[in-house]
């Protein structure tokens, strides 16, 4: 999935880009959203100010195209209509993962602007969370809540890593980076393909097998005929109402008219056209759609329920315990000479701090991983004791498991891979040199063999294992092999640049 070639900028009403992507909203019967604006500070008094929407058009099953509304420079009166229009109109299907945030911080902005009302409804729309519940829980007769995220999903049903590493970049800064509109636009296309997995095996099941073709004998039947089975007359009025639409259309396309914003004159989509839904997509969204509808407790920050507070038994207020009490590293570590260990730190990265394991490995610091891809809370505590190694987590969840584990859990509060190491180092008073630079397996957390390899025992090391490129072979470098994992390592441009990466990452002085 590669959205490199079909990422549109939007940031006028004026630009060919805002033409296109009018143009692709009309042949869309299904799009996917996502916004992103700056990360704020919990407890602030307003909602933060939405910066990019993103809107992945399906133009048919095969292409799909990604439009960036730029709503830091786009005047949003002028775009408002249009939007609204499109967040009602049943011809479209909205996709969206936990969209509702999304949306209440879109109406926010807006109102901000002088649109009073916002935006309060999206109809019809489809959750991915929805899908993914039916697609996994198929066989299952009772509801499962699925709380898993957007990355899990998309790498179960689509086979793809989906990073979040720039979820939290500053998106108020122009231009934006070639990686954020790229993430952003994969964000938003992600949503079409995992759709078009759910419709395939719909399709696949045949729940609508016998829907979606009109057998062409039926439009000749009598009105009397017609009445008696109400599936052919609204199937015959579908197909109708398809020819007269695609001659509408056909009609638009010759004689184009061009809005003009510049009078004043809002982009409100009168005449709008856009092509029906076909059988089997709107058969999906009477037997799985939902919508979105924001009330008037929605509107304010604050306002969903507090938990800080509990009243006893005996009428008085007291505290409960908050995370952010419990969250600060209080130690000592394990490997505390204290406490009976070896003096060498080691930690244990749950999934949502996986890459922040690989940098700890970089600069020479023991960093495993969980035995399992989705681990339990059990799974964790109990390696985390066993290997006496401090968990690093951005769970809040699992910190009300310290009673487990004492000393050995810390919450990471950064958020980019480089400051979580700077983090962690800084917090565990970690003593990182050059000479530790590179010096474990990146892969599996493993140590190097002591004496170098030649450059013919590095090709025996690596038959049917691991390719060393020719470019090598008349180089005299050396070559390291992990001793857990057998993987190769050897001096090249790659391990230098990593090297010097770490050295300004670390601010380790080369005296």
């Amino acid at each position: 999935m590669d959205p490199s070639d079909g990422i549109h900028f939007v940031s006028s009403t004026d630009s060919p880009e805002f033409t296109r992507l009018s143009s692709s909203l009309t042949r869309s019967s299904v799009i996917g959203l996502d916004a992103e604006w700056k990360p704020v500070r919990a407890h602030q008094p307003n909602f933060p100010t939405v910066l990019l929407l993103q809107i992945a058009c399906r133009l048919d099953s095969h292409r799909s195209i990604v439009f960036l509304l730029d709503l830091s420079e786009i005047l949003l009166p002028s775009v408002y209509h249009l939007l609204r229009d499109v967040f009602l109109s049943p011809h479209i299907l909205k996709l969206g993962f936990r969209f509702k945030q999304d949306l209440l911080y879109l109406s926010s902005t807006f109102r901000s602007q002088g649109c009073d009302s916002g935006f309060d409804r999206v109809e019809p729309f489809l959750d991915i969370a929805t899908i993914y519940s039916h697609l996994h829980h198929k066989q299952t007769t009772r509801k499962t809540k699925v709380t898993k995220s957007l990355s899990f999903i998309c790498e179960e049903l689509l086979g793809m890593s989906l990073s979040k590493e720039l979820q939290c970049s500053d998106w108020s800064l122009r231009p934006l980076t070639k990686d954020q509109r790229t993430y952003a636009a994969i964000d938003a296309l992600c949503l079409i393909e995992i759709f078009n997995v759910f419709q395939l095996r719909v399709l696949k099941e045949g729940a609508f097998r016998n829907l979606t073709e009109l057998d062409n004998s039926s439009l000749n039947l009598g009105l009397k005929q017609i009445l008696k089975e109400p599936n052919i007359s609204s199937r015959i009025l579908r197909t109708t109402f398809c020819d007269a639409v695609e001659m509408v259309r056909a009609t638009t396309i010759e004689y184009p008219q061009r809005p003009h914003a510049e009078q004043g004159i809002s982009l409100r989509k009168s005449s709008w056209v856009t092509l029906p839904m076909d059988y089997t997509l709107l058969q999906i969204v009477r037997g799985y759609s939902d919508k979105i509808v924001l009330t008037e407790s929605d509107g304010k920050p604050g306002t969903s329920k507090k938990k800080g507070k509990r009243k006893s038994s005996t009428g008085f207020t007291c505290k409960e315990k908050r995370v952010d009490d419990i969250d600060e590293w209080r130690g000592p570590a394990p490997w505390d000479y204290l406490l009976g260990g070896d003096g060498f730190p080691k930690f244990l990265c749950d999934v949502m701090v996986e890459g922040l394991a690989k940098h700890l490995r970089c600069v020479g610091i023991d960093a495993a991983v969980p035995y399992s891809r989705k681990p339990e809370t059990r799974e964790l505590i109990d390696q985390a004791i066993k290997e006496k190694r401090v968990l690093l987590t951005r769970d809040a969840k699992l910190l009300r498991h310290e009673y487990l584990l004492g000393n050995q859990i810390y919450r990471v509060k950064s958020l980019l891979k480089n400051d979580q190491l700077i983090e962690v180092i800084e917090t565990f008073q970690l003593k990182i040199c050059e000479d530790q630079l590179m010096s474990r397996c990146t892969k599996c957390n493993g140590r190097f063999i002591q004496k170098p390899l030649s450059i013919e025992e590095a090709i025996e090391a690596a038959k049917g294992f691991q390719v060393i490129p020719n470019c090598l072979f008349d180089r005299n470098i050396e070559f390291w092999q992990c001793t857990d994992c057998n993987q190769l390592y050897w001096e090249g441009t790659q391990y230098h640049n990593a090297v010097q990466k770490f050295i300004d990452v670390c601010k380790i002085s080369s005296a």
